[in-house]
């Protein structure tokens, strides 16, 4: 297991971090349009969904070619969570198992 990508997922954090919060951490966000708050809401599920099709489609880079495996299971799970008891958090915590567990069991 290499770290090497551990300072630029740090680095990409400090860079995209400010933009999503911003409206979170408004002071007066109590105050926004329903619509706003609703869209702010969204952006973070929709950037996980978007990151989780890629790299469940195309797992190696480079690939043009689809590639079922225990990645299809995961994102499947973590949508069922998510829809059944509307957790982000449990969804992507049920998600990581089920994707340990496919690795641990020697699953492509």
């Amino acid at each position: 297991m290499s770290t090497d990508l551990v300072p630029l997922a740090v680095l990409m954090w400090a860079v995209t971090y400010p933009s999503r919060a911003v409206g979170l951490l408004a002071p007066a966000i109590d105050r926004l349009p329903r619509r706003v708050l609703d869209y702010l809401q969204l952006v973070g599920p929709a950037v996980l969904g978007a990151i989780a099709i890629v790299n469940t489609l195309f797992p190696t880079p480079g690939s043009s070619q689809i590639e079922v495996g225990i990645a299809w299971i995961s994102v499947a799970a973590c949508i069922t969570i998510v829809a059944w008891r509307r957790s982000l958090f449990l969804g992507l915590v049920v998600a990581v198992a089920v994707a340990i567990a496919g690795r641990a069991a020697g699953l492509p």
